[in-house]
């Protein structure tokens, strides 16, 4: 004991007590301290007390040394905080971002991601669970977090989750006492074990003998999935594959009794020592580790409440659990009447091509079916390709229905109904597929928590995984990418924002590929940013016409030409050049609109004060897309970014903190830790943004940016021309002109939308139907009429209402990033 106090005699003694209740090796007390010397070196005000910042430093010690110690539920209670404040704590304190390395700040991303699913489903379960008794209800979590455990390798996929869950509770329901049980439930229960109807003796001899029961009540099963708005095929799939091979792992199987408590609360001690996080059955008792301040739930659209009759009733906030079911169930609903092969316009579409590619789509459908499921499989657990495979079938469905909308949107711009060198392009299909099975793939993984108080839950089956497994380059995703969200109109604005972020999280991978294209194809002049796009490039644009031919034989705006494949010849008594690729041109026009964006974006939460300044920030930040190759090269485009905005403050002697930037740019949409904790140095060295800019940033730039000082500095590049957003959202609620009070939305279809109501938003008023008295009609009426201008457009039934205003849709200039915009907009008109 003296030699170990000996060795550890500079360091206080209130933290060494600390240490020995946590049972840490020197190794780790030696690490935790070290950062703690470091912490209180850099920040500049107290952030907590000092044994909850030791027991921070602690935990940021035994990650980085990779060993195994106390639980993340153990250091919680040592300092009496829960899950939140203790991982905010851990973010306060990296304030030179040197504290927490990449591998902590994965583990801590993992651990909130895990709390926050863990969270939303207990929520669920005290609401769905439908048992009373609290041991069988201990019981029952305890087994259900047993099932997780042992089946899922991704512990932070809500909906496959939530459908073990489901499982579990048939599991008990079937075995509990009827007393125990909600009325609707014992009546499902009475049901299936009414005895059968009586044998005649003169057929008694031919009788055959009881069967045991089946594993499975089929009828209490769905009764449970339609009470949680589940789909009782993917369900089913759950468990005959992962809960039936867990209930034979765990030797119960065949059984009619429920399990031992004390048999699964050992089990799950087993888990949770070895995963070292948090103890999941603390939820049960409401323990302060896992309680968190209430937050709103996620609201649906509606009209705003200001001035609304006091008995008008609003749809209930959703739950997380609740809001992942509704959106799987439209989506299955839109594609309810799309089929797993071409439909019969499709089959037209293939039999007027020049060469017929129905074989080969057929056969890249079956291969890549087959190559998606296994890796869903390897991903997400052994037993669950099944679920893949549903999942695929999904993604196919939309993959037809969207080609055949682009076909028939092409076939009327064109004027041509023979697209065989794009049907028979097998990238432009893979790209179409990879982009059906993205949004597929996000409506199951969706960021539903985000919205919710939690982080996004993006499973690591979300992009760019999908390219992975394709093999597919970002670029060739992002050919498809806006003309898969124009042939789409049932997709959801999360789902377009979801396809905006692919494309923002694809741009370092798009760099990097323009420029092995080298610089001649890179270079777009500065003089054009401010000019609207010259034409409406469709994917199709995009795959047939690779080549864009000299200015000289540009075809005119207006032109519906055909799109050429063959590169124009070189002008006579001039040097020749390498055309540039049409793909290449559009994506660096559209990466300059991006790049400005995000750049006003981050300006306006930090120097308003300083107008001047955006647009020199904006011509340092051009000329290094447009230059620099090397410094883009394998780094994101927000690094350079908030150099050059931190470039810009330094020369012109405005006080602003790269730290200040980080706080800011953490607050932007789409962002990630890893762009300023994990920037590329040189090859094979990675650290800090901040040593990015002082080691290469400033140095390759340093004369450029020393201009910005000087009497003549550098003429400012143009300010890229934004246009407005090319995507209809046709469901979106619209504000009648002249009035704050009054929104008109188009009549959704009852049949359409069935599978995701709930008895409190049957009773919503619809305009179209029979509902209660004619006052309340009345009351709309006159708000609708107070307005200066009358809605011109009439409520047939039979047919999509238009709108009130024309929605930009096919009119040059328009492109995603103004989504963005759109985005930003509405968030500052929010109360």
């Amino acid at each position: 004991t003296n030699s170990w106090e000996n060795m550890h005699q500079e360091k206080d003694a209130d933290f060494m007590t600390l240490c020995q209740s946590l049972q840490v090796i020197d190794a780790v007390c030696d690490r935790a301290w070290t950062i703690w010397k470091a912490v209180q070196a850099s920040v500049d005000k107290v952030l907590d007390t000092q044994k909850r910042l030791w027991a921070a430093c602690l935990f940021v010690a035994v990650i980085d040394l990779e060993v195994a110690s106390f639980t993340f539920t153990q250091i919680l209670k040592a300092v009496d905080l829960n899950v939140k404040q203790f991982l905010g704590l851990l973010k306060k304190m990296d304030v030179n971002l040197d504290t927490i390395s990449t591998k902590v700040n994965s583990a801590v991303t993992r651990l909130e991601k895990k709390y926050d699913v863990s969270r939303a489903l207990y929520q669920r379960f005290e609401k769905c669970v439908g048992i009373s008794g609290k041991e069988i209800l201990r019981s029952c979590w305890t087994m259900f977090l047993l099932a997780k455990g042992g089946a899922l390798q991704m512990e932070d996929d809500l909906v496959i989750s939530f459908h073990l869950m489901v499982c579990v509770l048939e599991f008990f329901i079937r075995r509990c006492p009827p007393s125990l049980l909600q009325p609707l439930y014992q009546l499902v229960i009475s049901t299936a074990q009414s005895p059968p109807t009586r044998t005649s003796r003169r057929n008694q001899s031919k009788a055959k003998p009881r069967q045991a029961p089946p594993e499975v009540d089929v009828q209490l099963l769905e009764t449970l999935c339609k009470e949680n708005d589940c789909s009782v095929e993917e369900v089913k799939s759950v468990y005959q594959t992962s809960f039936s091979a867990f209930l034979d792992s765990m030797s119960l199987s065949g059984t009619r009794d429920l399990p031992q408590a004390t048999d699964l609360s050992k089990q799950y001690e087993e888990l949770y020592f070895k995963s070292r996080d948090f103890d999941s059955r603390l939820f049960l008792d409401n323990d302060e580790t896992l309680l968190t301040p209430k937050v709103e739930p996620m609201p649906v659209e509606r009209t705003p409440r200001k001035n609304l009759p006091e008995d008008v009733v609003l749809i209930p906030p959703q739950t997380p659990v609740r809001a992942a079911m509704n959106s799987i169930a439209q989506l299955r609903v839109d594609l309810i009447t799309s089929g797993d092969q071409p439909s019969s316009n499709l089959a037209v579409y293939f039999k007027n091509c020049t060469v017929d590619p129905t074989e080969e789509v057929l056969q890249r459908v079956e291969s890549l079916g087959l190559l998606f499921s296994q890796r869903f499989g390897q991903a997400v657990g052994p037993r669950c390709v099944g679920l893949g495979k549903q999942r695929f079938t999904l993604g196919i469905r939309l993959y037809y229905r969207v080609m055949e909308s682009m076909l028939k949107s092409e076939e009327k711009r064109l004027s041509v109904q023979n697209f065989s060198k794009l049907l028979n392009d097998s990238t432009f299909h893979t790209s179409l597929l990879a982009c059906a099975l993205e949004v597929v793939m996000a409506t199951y993984g969706g960021e539903f928590l985000q919205n919710n108080g939690g982080v996004p839950v993006e499973t690591d089956l979300c992009f760019p995984w999908i390219l992975d497994v394709f093999q597919l380059t970002a670029f060739d995703f992002y050919k498809v990418i806006e003309s898969f969200i124009k042939a789409e109109p049932s997709l959801s604005k999360d789902i377009v924002k979801h396809l905006d972020a692919c494309l923002m999280n694809a741009v370092p991978c798009l760099l990097k590929r323009t420029r092995e294209e080298g610089p001649v194809e890179q270079a777009e002049p500065p003089a054009t940013l401010n000019q609207p796009l010259q034409h409406n490039h469709t994917a199709a644009d995009l795959y047939l016409s690779p080549v864009r031919p000299s200015s000289r034989t540009l075809p005119a705006p207006e032109s519906t030409a055909p799109p050429s494949s063959q590169p124009s010849a070189p002008v006579p008594h001039q040097t020749p050049r390498h055309p540039k690729s049409n793909s290449l041109s559009l994506f660096y026009k559209k990466l300059y609109r991006l790049a400005y964006m995000r750049l006003k974006m981050l300006y306006t939460q930090l120097l308003t004060s300083h107008p001047e300044l955006e647009p020199i920030m904006w011509t340092l930040f051009q000329h290094t897309l447009q230059n620099e190759y090397e410094l883009m090269r394998d780094r994101h485009l927000d690094q350079l970014m908030m150099s050059a905005m931190y470039a810009i403050c330094k020369v012109k002697n405005v006080d602003l903190r790269f730290k200040t930037i980080v706080t800011a740019y953490k607050n932007m949409p789409n962002t990630n830790q890893e762009t300023f904790k994990h920037v590329l140095i040189r090859e094979g060295q990675y650290d800090s943004i901040i040593v990015f800019y002082n080691l290469v940033f400033m140095q390759k730039l340093k004369t450029n940016i020393l201009q910005y000082a000087s009497p003549r500095p550098p003429t400012l590049s143009p300010i890229p021309h934004i246009p407005r957003s090319p995507y209809k959202f046709p469901n979106s609620p619209l504000r009648v002109p002249g009035s704050n009070n009054v929104y008109i939305s188009p009549m959704k279809n009852p049949t359409r939308m069935s599978p995701v109501m709930t008895p409190r938003t049957r009773i919503l008023v619809s305009i179209g139907e029979s509902f209660g008295t004619s006052d309340k009609f009345q009351k709309i009426n006159a708000m609708v009429n107070s307005s200066d201008r009358s809605l011109k457009r009439s409520l047939d039934m039979s047919s999509a209402p238009k709108p009130l205003k024309r929605l930009r849709f096919d009119v040059e200039g328009q492109d995603e990033e103004q989504k963005m915009k759109d985005d930003a907009e509405s968030e500052k008109d929010k109360p």
